[in-house]
Order: structure tokens, then C-alpha cells, then sequence
């Protein structure tokens, strides 16, 4: 080889390096938004410091759905974050039920209702489980125990507690519908009463999985109750334990978060289950008791 040949590709690759170099300084500089610089910059550099948990960077929502948690103890680890167009992608691939459906679209406007995708998740429990006995406590129009009931064996029972009677009404109305009604107990009133009532007529460990999505200030009396009522073995899920992501803003307290917060907290702590937080909807924990 030549010393000119030699020299070009020493040369080359100099000029190579410098490039990915500057590529690199440029993808990690503070404040720099990556995603804006051309078609072929794909993956925007969001990094989730904690304990600060503050985002570098100003990608473009739909750019790109990963982001980079970055933390000392955790590592660098590249997670999904869900883009409108994204959950799109991930509704149009749930296998929704015609009724469901049909239910869903009747209280779209409401923020209350579990999502298509949570309820399904709910549905795949039950399943697995072989479970026959549930109860759900917060119904609401009953979306999520419509769900659960569909899945129910001929002999399967649901109770559904809730203390809002024309949402219960709703909820009914659908259970007729959908053919279920006579697998479901509804139990108007508050659910703290109807609970307890159960564990008086003897139905401690006696079912297989509970689903809350109710009061959150009251999330750790009902957790109580539940897990009394729940075999060994048995699985509650708890809804809504993100709460739009003001769990973990420092900056927001009132009333309904800070519960949330001292749940999750006490949750974490609680040796009487096994439990799995999920970013699925509004987030939720599942807890398997031991």
C-alpha cells in the first residue's frame, strides 16, 4: 500500500471519529432538542434523572417513543413511552368485545372508566386464574366488570359495589345486555359497608380476585377488606396508582394524591403480597397474595 493510500485512510477515519464524537455531543448537550435536526434523527435523548426526575431535551411528542431513564442505580435503560399515535396502534390491536364497545362509546366522555386495553388485561387475569369468584369494588358503568363477567364461567359470581345508582343503573342495563346479569351481584352503598358485611357473613378467603378502582383517600381501608376476602393465591388489582403522573410530582398535594402516594408506599412495604406496578392506563398494581 501507499504512503498517499495510508495517509487517506488515516486521514478517513480521523474525520470518522470526530463525526460520531460530535454526533454524541450533540444527542447529550442539556437543553438541545435532537429530534428537530432531520428525518434521520429518530430516537429523541429524553433522560429521566432521578431523584429530580426533570427531561432534557424537547423532542417532539410522535418523534419517537422511547425515552432514556438514566440513573446511577438503575442503569441506562431505553422504556416505552406511549404516543397518542402509539396507544392508537396498541387500542386498534385489543380484541373488544361488540358490547363493550357499545358501552364504551356511551360514556366516552368520561375519565373514570378504565381503558380498553386495562380492560383487557382485567379479562386475562380472571382467565388465568381459572377464577370464579370476584368482586370489584368502584363499577361505575361498569365497563371493567362487564369485562370480568364476560370471561366468568356459567357458575362464576361477581359482586360489584358502588354507591352511585344511575351509573349502577347503566352498569345493569349492559349485564342484561351482554347476558351476564345472573353472574352479577350488585351492591349498592358504600363499599367500606358492603365489605365488611361480607367478612361478617363468613366469605373471608373465599375469592379469587378483586378489582379497585374507587374512593383513592379510602384505598387502604378497601385493600384491607379485600385482602381478607381474597384466597392465598388470590389477586387484587388496584387502579389508578399513577394518578396522571402526580405521584411523583413533588409539587402537587392535595388530599387524593398524598393518599395515593402513602398507598404505593405501604404497598411497596407490605410482605403479605407479591405486587407488579404497570404503567397501563392510569397506572396499576397487581398484587398476588401469599
Amino acid at each position: 500500500m501507499t504512503t498517499f493510500s495510508t495517509s487517506f485512510l488515516f486521514l478517513l477515519l480521523v474525520f470518522c471519529l470526530i463525526g460520531s464524537l460530535a454526533a454524541d455531543d450533540l444527542q447529550h448537550k442539556s437543553g438541545r432538542d435532537v429530534c428537530s435536526g432531520g428525518s434521520d434523527l429518530r430516537t429523541p435523548d429524553i433522560r429521566l434523572n432521578r431523584p429530580t426526575d426533570s427531561v432534557v431535551g424537547n423532542c417532539p411528542t410522535e418523534a419517537s417513543p422511547l425515552v432514556m431513564a438514566d440513573d446511577e442505580k438503575y442503569g441506562n435503560k431505553m422504556v416505552i413511552s406511549l404516543t397518542p399515535r402509539l396507544y392508537d396502534y396498541v387500542l386498534n390491536n385489543v380484541r373488544e368485545h361488540e358490547i363493550l364497545k357499545q358501552l364504551r362509546e356511551e360514556t366516552a366522555i368520561s375519565q373514570i372508566q378504565v381503558s380498553p386495553d386495562q380492560a383487557q388485561l382485567l379479562a386475562m387475569l380472571v382467565e388465568i386464574l381459572g377464577a370464579k369468584r370476584c368482586i370489584e369494588v368502584g363499577v361505575y358503568t361498569g365497563y371493567s366488570s362487564l369485562a370480568v363477567a364476560l370471561v366468568l364461567p356459567e357458575s362464576g359470581r361477581l359482586v360489584a359495589c358502588d354507591k352511585d345508582a344511575n351509573a349502577l343503573e347503566v352498569a345493569k342495563r349492559y349485564y342484561e345486555l351482554a347476558g351476564v346479569s345472573h353472574k352479577v351481584t350488585v351492591k349498592h352503598g358504600l363499599a367500606a359497608e358492603s365489605l365488611m358485611s361480607m367478612i361478617q357473613n363468613g366469605e373471608e378467603s373465599s375469592y379469587d380476585f378483586a378489582f379497585l378502582d374507587a374512593d383513592k383517600a379510602m384505598y387502604q381501608e378497601y385493600f384491607e377488606s379485600l385482602l381478607r376476602l381474597v384466597r392465598v393465591g388470590g389477586v387484587i388489582v388496584i387502579d389508578n396508582v399513577l394518578w396522571h403522573g402526580w405521584v411523583a410530582d413533588s409539587t402537587v398535594n392535595d388530599e387524593r394524591t398524598i393518599s395515593l402516594r402513602n398507598f404505593n408506599k405501604k404497598l411497596m412495604d407490605d410482605q403479605r403480597v407479591s405486587i407488579s406496578m404497570v404503567s397501563i392506563g392510569d397506572g396499576m398494581t397487581i398484587c398476588r397474595k401469599r
